[in-house]
């Protein structure tokens, strides 16, 4: 989008009846997500309701300035910081669980509800959402939808757009839109909404979500085993997640380094100085925990990890601490980049070999955690993340994915700093779709300039 035309941004209370801030701290809040990238947006705006929010978008069309939707600013790509000038349409308060259908397992949400927050309210009704990515007690459905973020349990049950039925949207052409609906399944040509989840914001803002939900299992157990040196990840990944009988809902992995630094942090039970499993188990009785947590014990042995186990009653609280993992590294190393691959299961262990490499070229520490079970990887490197040494690892890192067969982001999306290697990605022919999509939703490039939409590759 070219620069942005000098506008009043006081007027905007002449355009919304929602809260408008040009308050410095606040703009410098709003600036920001989980990344190194600041932007400098010049207002920010918390329209009333999804009409304020049309007059929004109408206003910004003919204005041209561009609108940056934003939940609770955890992404780390990028993906949430705005344009020079733009206004941040800040939908965190939007947050209320508008309805929940216990007899078909759905809910309607407000874009804004943090995802820890909803599974708190579905509890009661012995319903979850199954998604749950570590920053799941401050990042929100709308933003988990708007990047497909995953989490440990999406071993067994998938990433977010396999749980997101339907949603409204309001478009860059200011067009109110509800794709999806209720149906447990319809068959009326592409799924339209599947274009929209993951698209970040810029071909339309999620302005009420419709998700499905799942029995909540009567038993999860958490458990943390240390894995020896020099085991097989890939080995473990395909063995466990073949194993039967074990009742595995996820399969995560520290290693050393961070097992240690998240160790120290929290001072927690199990044995320390070693790379560590987290894993957990679901089960309808105590009598079948049991049974499940000593399948697991024989499936462990198979692979070659010989235990001991440590068996945590509250899996919830286990992914909690996991989810802490990326704040024991920012008190103990500071400033790192943190990336987010994924290969077949096959390949991860000459993909951690690739990683092992970048980092001993680049002479820096590595710091490596994982979403196992489906070949994830989230490796963080100790760097200045605006420095060129940051630029040639991410190359470094990306390029050994693809290479295995792997893609550039397994669930952080795309943001601004993976732009330059998504068209490698998807193509010539994806490409030149995202451009038509982009086109026909925001014609005057006003949502979210600079994500999503990928040149052709030379």
């Amino acid at each position: 989008m070219p620069d942005v035309p000098p506008f009043s941004p006081a007027a905007l209370s002449d355009v919304v009846r929602g809260r408008v801030s040009i308050d410095p701290a606040e703009l410098r809040r709003v600036g920001r997500d989980g990344s190194h990238l600041r932007g400098r947006p010049a207002a920010s705006v918390a329209p009333a309701d999804a009409d304020d929010l049309v007059g929004l978008v109408s206003w910004a069309r003919r204005e041209r300035v561009p609108l940056v939707p934003r939940g609770g600013g955890t992404s780390l790509d990028g993906e949430s910081v705005p344009a020079e000038g733009a206004v941040v349409v800040d939908l965190a308060g939007w947050n209320a669980v508008l309805e929940v259908n216990r007899a078909e397992r759905w809910a309607r949400v407000g874009p804004g509800v943090v995802n820890f927050d909803l599974q708190q309210v579905l509890r009661p009704h012995g319903l979850f959402f199954p998604p749950n990515p570590g920053s799941w007690t401050s990042s929100t459905i709308g933003g988990n939808a708007a990047t497909n973020a995953s989490g440990p349990r999406s071993f067994r049950y998938g990433p977010t757009r396999h749980w997101i039925r339907a949603a409204d949207f309001v478009l860059g052409t200011g067009e109110r839109w509800t794709v999806g609906g209720r149906a447990a399944k319809r068959s009326t040509g592409p799924d339209l909404l599947q274009l929209l989840l993951g698209s970040e914001g810029a071909l339309g803002i999620a302005t009420e979500l419709t998700v499905r939900l799942a029995p909540a299992p009567e038993i999860r157990r958490g458990v943390v085993v240390p894995v020896p040196l020099g085991a097989s990840l890939g080995a473990i990944a395909i063995g466990l997640g073949g194993a039967p009988g074990t009742g595995l809902s996820a399969l995560e992995y520290l290693d050393r380094a961070s097992a240690v630094t998240l160790t120290e942090r929290r001072e927690a039970s199990w044995p320390g100085g070693s790379a560590l499993l987290m894993l957990e188990v679901e089960a309808g009785s105590a009598a079948e925990a049991d049974a499940r947590l000593a399948r697991l014990d024989a499936a462990l042995r198979e692979v070659g990890i010989p235990g001991p186990s440590t068996v945590i009653d509250d899996a919830d609280r286990l992914w909690t601490l996991r989810g802490e993992s990326s704040v024991a590294l920012d008190e103990r190393v500071g400033e790192r980049i943190r990336e987010d691959v994924a290969v077949p299961l096959g390949r991860i262990d000459a993909l951690v070999r690739e990683l092992d490499r970048i980092a001993a070229q680049e002479r820096v520490p590595l710091y490596l955690f994982a979403h196992l079970g489906e070949g994830s990887l989230h490796p963080n490197y100790v760097v200045d993340p605006a420095g060129p040494a940051a630029d040639r690892i991410r190359a470094a890192v990306l390029d050994a994915s693809l290479r295995l067969g792997g893609t550039i982001s397994a669930e952080h999306g795309i943001g601004l700093l993976k732009m330059p290697y998504l068209a490698r990605e998807i193509g010539v022919p994806g490409a030149r779709l995202l451009r038509a999509l982009k086109a026909t939703c925001d014609p005057d490039g006003i949502l979210n300039p600079g994500k999503l939409v990928a040149t052709a590759p030379s």
